[in-house]
C-alpha cells in the first residue's frame, strides 16, 4: 500500500514541529501575562452543538462522525431510499469533528458554570477541522489559538483582544494590519437600506469582498436576491468609511448608532494607549459567521498575500443556545497554520531554532560507550540536551549520523579519551575540537546556551 494523508492535512518535520511550537509558546505567553486560563475540549462534539452556529455554508463545512458499530441499523429508511445525504446525515452520524473553538467554548462555559469564575477569560490550543476545499493558507485540519473572556459586556476586553493581536505579531516579527468593525453597525445598513430580512445575505456577500472585490459583492448579493436599489445603497454606503459619515447616514439606526458608539469607545481606550501595528475601522470588515452581535476583528499580514491571520469578535447570545442566557463573551483567534506559512516563507522564525539535540556523544568502543552514557547523563542533568549514538561503530558512519540530526557539537570517546577520562569535543560548524573533562564539557556547553 502506498502511504498518503487525507487532503488538506500535512506532516511536520522535526524543524518545522520546533517552529510550531515556538509559535504556540509565544501566543501563549501574551495569552497568560493578560491573566488568560487555558482549558481544553474534545476533538468531538454532538452535532446539536455544532450545527446552526456557523451559518449556511459553516453547517456544510463540517465533518460528520459515522455512529459506532452498524450506523445504518438506525438510519432514517425513507431518506436513505431517496439518496437524500442532508435528510439522511443527522440519523447516522450523531457527532462530528469541532468547526472551531468558540462553540465548544460556549458549550463548556454552560456545562462548568457552577466551578468557572466571571468573567471568565480562557485560552486554547487546539486544532479544528473543516471539510473545506484545500487551497493555498486553507486546510481542512489546522489549529486555531484562541482567547475568549465571558460575562462582561465592557468593551474594555475589545480593548485587550487588539492589543494582544499588536503585541503577538510585534512579537513575531511580522507587521499585520488589525481591522474593527461592528455587527450592529452592518444591521444599521440592512434597516437604512429596507432589507431587514437580508441581513444575513447581505454580510455573507461583504465578508468576500477582499476576494472578489466590489463587483463579486454585487453579483453575490444578486444571486442571492436583494433588490437592485438595495444593492446601489449598501455599495454606496460601504464606500463612505469614515464614522462620522456613517453616523449621518444611519442616524435612523438604533442598532448602527450603539455600534458606532461602541467603536468610539474601543478608539477612545486605544487612543491612552500605542499600538506597533496599523489598526483601522473598516466598514467592509463582516466575518460571515452567525453568531456574532458586536464588534468584529480581522488581522491580515501587511507584506504578504495570505488572506486573515486570525479574527473574532463579541457574542452576545451564544451561550444561550446552551440554556444560559445572559452571559455576554467576546474572543479572538490566531490561524496559526497562516500564521505558520507567512513566518516561513519570510524566514522570520529565529535562526537559534533546532530541534537536534545540542551535542551528540559517539563511541568507538564498548567500554567507550559506557563513559559516554556516564557523560551525557552528567550533561542532561544541568538541562543541556544530548543524544548518544546507541552504539559503537565507525567514526564516518556516527559523524554522518552527527551532520543529519543538525548537531551543534559531538563529543567522541575513544581508547585514549577513555584512558584519560575524557571526550574529544568538536564543533560541527567551525571544525574545531579540543579535548576536555565532563567537567569542562559541562561548563563549556552551559556558555554556549
Amino acid at each position: 500500500m502506498k502511504p498518503s494523508l487525507p487532503k488538506g492535512t500535512r506532516d511536520f518535520l522535526p524543524d518545522a514541529a520546533t517552529k510550531r511550537q515556538y509559535l504556540f509558546g509565544v501566543i501563549a505567553s501574551v495569552f497568560r501575562k493578560y491573566g488568560f486560563a487555558p482549558i481544553e475540549t474534545p476533538a468531538m462534539e454532538n452535532m446539536t452543538t455544532l450545527t446552526g452556529k456557523y451559518g449556511e455554508e459553516g453547517d456544510r463545512l463540517l465533518f460528520r462522525v459515522l455512529n459506532n458499530g452498524d450506523f445504518l441499523s438506525g438510519a432514517d429508511t425513507d431518506a436513505l431510499s431517496r439518496q437524500d445525504s442532508a435528510a439522511l446525515a443527522p440519523s447516522i452520524a450523531k457527532r462530528g469533528m469541532r468547526y472551531d473553538l468558540t462553540v465548544p467554548f460556549a458549550r463548556f462555559v454552560v456545562m462548568n458554570q457552577n466551578d468557572l469564575p466571571f468573567p471568565f477569560k480562557r485560552y486554547q490550543i487546539q486544532p479544528v477541522w473543516r471539510a473545506d476545499r484545500p487551497q493555498k493558507g486553507r486546510y481542512q485540519e489546522f489549529y486555531q489559538c484562541d482567547v475568549d473572556v465571558v460575562g462582561s459586556k465592557s468593551l474594555l476586553y475589545e480593548t485587550e483582544l487588539v492589543q494582544i493581536y499588536d503585541e503577538v505579531f510585534t512579537a513575531l516579527g511580522l507587521p499585520v494590519v488589525i481591522r474593527l468593525n461592528h455587527r450592529q453597525i452592518l444591521t444599521g445598513i440592512a434597516e437604512v437600506c429596507r432589507i431587514p430580512e437580508h441581513l444575513t445575505s447581505m454580510t455573507t456577500a461583504i465578508d468576500k469582498w477582499d476576494k472578489i472585490g466590489e463587483s463579486g459583492v454585487r453579483a453575490e448579493m444578486q444571486k442571492r436576491g436583494i433588490p437592485e436599489n438595495g444593492i446601489d445603497q449598501i455599495i454606496s454606503i460601504l464606500a463612505e468609511g469614515s464614522l462620522d459619515k456613517l453616523s449621518e447616514t444611519l442616524h435612523e439606526s438604533i442598532p448602527a448608532i450603539n455600534g458606532i458608539k461602541d467603536i468610539e469607545q474601543v478608539l477612545q481606550y486605544l487612543g491612552r494607549t500605542s499600538l506597533h501595528n496599523r489598526f483601522e475601522f473598516d466598514i467592509r470588515l463582516a466575518r460571515g459567521l452567525d453568531y456574532y452581535t458586536g464588534c468584529i476583528f480581522e488581522v491580515a499580514a501587511v507584506d504578504a498575500d495570505m488572506g486573515s491571520l486570525g479574527g473574532g469578535g463579541r457574542y452576545d447570545d451564544l451561550t444561550a443556545v446552551f440554556g444560559m442566557p445572559g452571559t455576554p463573551g467576546v474572543g479572538i483567534s490566531f490561524g496559526a497554520e497562516r500564521i505558520f506559512d507567512v513566518m516561513e516563507s519570510q524566514k522570520l522564525f529565529p535562526s537559534s531554532l533546532k530541534s537536534a539535540p545540542q551535542i551528540l556523544f559517539i563511541a568507538l568502543s564498548e567500554e567507550a560507550l559506557m563513559f559516554a552514557f556516564i557523560a551525557a547523563t552528567e550533561v542532561r542533568k544541568q538541562g543541556i540536551s544530548a543524544d548518544i549514538y546507541p552504539e559503537p561503530s565507525k567514526v564516518q558512519k556516527q559523524m554522518r549520523y552527527a551532520n543529519q540530526l543538525g548537531v551543534s557539537f559531538v563529543a567522541i570517546v575513544g581508547d585514549d579519551e577513555l584512558h584519560t577520562q575524557t571526550v574529544m569535543l568538536k564543533n560541527m560548524e567551525t571544525g574545531d575540537q579540543k579535548n576536555m573533562t565532563v567537567a569542562e564539557l559541562v561548563k563549556s556547553l552551559e556558555q554556549r546556551a
